[in-house]
């Protein structure tokens, strides 16, 4: 139990360290989320608070791709890429990445380089 509240206050002191980024309409901003099995990506307008395209390993949708996946670093660029499609759809070229306080390494950084391969702009 104290080494996983020790992971949380380190993963909080990251997060309070960086600025916040905020997201425009024109510049919206990729918050990343990774949970013990699933991964989550959101595009978000931070100006008008709402969230304009969301990508994660749990959706239906995105089942059938999922499945040829053998590790949970596969999955993540899958959802990375999907996400990018849809904010192709949604007309959103570029992004600021926001890694939510988790170090850019493994699925975050997976994540990361599946909307790149998809067309995303960081």
């Amino acid at each position: 139990m104290k080494r996983k509240l020790e992971k949380q206050i380190r993963r909080g002191r990251r997060r309070r360290r960086s600025k916040r980024m905020l997201g425009t309409s024109s510049n919206p901003r990729l918050v990343v989320y990774r949970s013990l099995n699933q991964i989550y990506g959101q595009i978000v307008d931070d100006q008008k608070g709402e969230t304009l395209v969301s990508a994660s390993s749990v959706e239906k949708g995105t089942q059938p791709e999922l499945k040829s996946a053998k590790s949970k670093v596969e999955r993540s660029e899958i959802v990375g890429r999907i996400l990018a499609e849809r904010a192709k759809t949604g007309k959103i070229g570029e992004v600021v990445f926001d890694r939510n306080g988790f170090l850019y390494h493994g699925r975050i950084k997976a994540l990361a380089d599946g909307a790149r391969n998809g067309g995303l702009k960081f």
